[in-house]
């Protein structure tokens, strides 16, 4: 039986969130293959014979026309957990990261605080599902996704005009929150990123000139919605010149943090919280299982995430090195029939982003 680590399948769809792990997983010899999940097909008959399965797929993919990977990707999660695979951020976690009523949901089941929010499935119920809420408040569609589509009413008659003139939105599911808007305290908002489950770093995203509307990728008040939720994303704030710091938030967050990780089945992702401006209130409001870390790193934190990514992806793909061997020569044995990934392939490259 060989203990050779099989590659590590690396289940992405934007091509270039994560070029900094690929240098990473490189650097450490760690066998890798791609898989593109907007062209992706499966064998549901067959066990992929994958080490380790790493989702990274985004729930923003609907935005640069691959709505139908996200589907697509609950259903294939389903199947490789059903059939064993040791998978990071597994079925559990997307389906929390694809849904903020689900995350809003999780908050209240663990007694966190967060921002009061009614979910609604007709745009037509916008105005009714307000009654009770704080103005403004913001309709977010329930696959959320850099902040593309979040849309604040600052009076109840706005929000009537808006569903009057059927400008109300819900996303690809028919499906959004009715949720109060928050006012930053200091103008920033803070991501807790985590690895492993647990603490990772923090920073305060602080965004000039923008609105917020519950998360700094959510400024999509005035101007390119996508362009201004690019460019607040984690990986390019630095380069579109907003302001970035390291935070180390009170270690009751940080715990807070870890509990909303652990229920919500999420390895490596980041949380987002803020302080309502008018009462001191601090909030959570946004679950990720995506995580895009911060841009320049390394002047920003003194190290790298991507580094800590990769080695935990090599410790986790080396415990399963004996338990995967068994359950392919098992299988073998029983006349079953499995696909094992092309090596010769992933050797050349063609697995690989040029």
């Amino acid at each position: 039986m060989t203990t050779a680590i099989r590659p590590i399948a690396i289940y992405y769809e934007h091509p270039e969130w994560f070029r900094p792990l690929f240098v990473e997983l490189e650097r450490r010899d760690l066998p890798y293959t791609l898989l593109d999940a907007a062209r992706h097909t499966y064998d549901p008959a067959a066990h992929p014979g994958f080490s380790l399965f790493v989702n990274r797929m985004s729930p923003s993919a609907h935005n640069r026309g691959h709505g139908n990977a996200i589907f697509h990707t609950l259903s294939y999660l389903a199947h490789l957990e059903r059939l064993g695979v040791r998978v990071v951020n597994g079925a559990r976690a997307y389906q929390l990261e694809t849904s903020k009523a689900l995350q809003i949901s999780l908050l209240h089941s663990l007694g966190l605080p967060c921002p009061r929010a009614r979910v609604i499935n007709d745009a037509s119920q916008a105005l009714a599902a307000s009654e009770g809420l704080r103005f403004p408040v913001v309709v977010k569609p329930n696959v959320g996704g850099s902040g593309v589509g979040i849309v604040r009413f600052d009076t109840p008659a706005a929000l009537a005009r808006a569903v009057d003139e059927n400008k109300i939105e819900l996303g690809i599911d028919h499906t959004a929150l009715v949720q109060e808007f928050i006012p930053a305290r200091g103008g920033h908002i803070v991501r807790v990123e985590v690895l492993g489950g647990r603490f990772l770093y923090a920073i305060r995203v602080f965004l000039a000139g923008a609105s917020f509307n519950l998360c700094p990728a959510d400024i999509c008040v005035e101007g390119s919605r996508t362009q201004q939720a690019d460019a607040a994303c984690p990986a390019n704030v630095v380069n579109a010149g907003i302001r970035v710091d390291a935070y180390t938030p009170p270690a009751e967050v940080i715990h807070a943090v870890e509990r909303i990780m652990q229920a919500a089945g999420i390895e490596v992702g980041g949380i987002e919280y803020v302080v309502d401006d008018r009462d001191g209130r601090l909030l959570f409001y946004d679950i990720n299982a995506l995580s895009n870390f911060v841009a320049d790193a390394d002047r920003i934190l003194g190290f790298n995430p991507y580094g800590c990514l990769a080695d935990y992806l090599g410790q986790e793909a080396r415990k399963q090195v004996t338990s995967l061997e068994a359950v392919l020569e098992a299988a073998a044995a029983a006349g079953e029939r499995h696909r094992r990934p092309d090596h010769r392939r992933w050797a050349a490259g063609e697995g690989r982003l040029a």
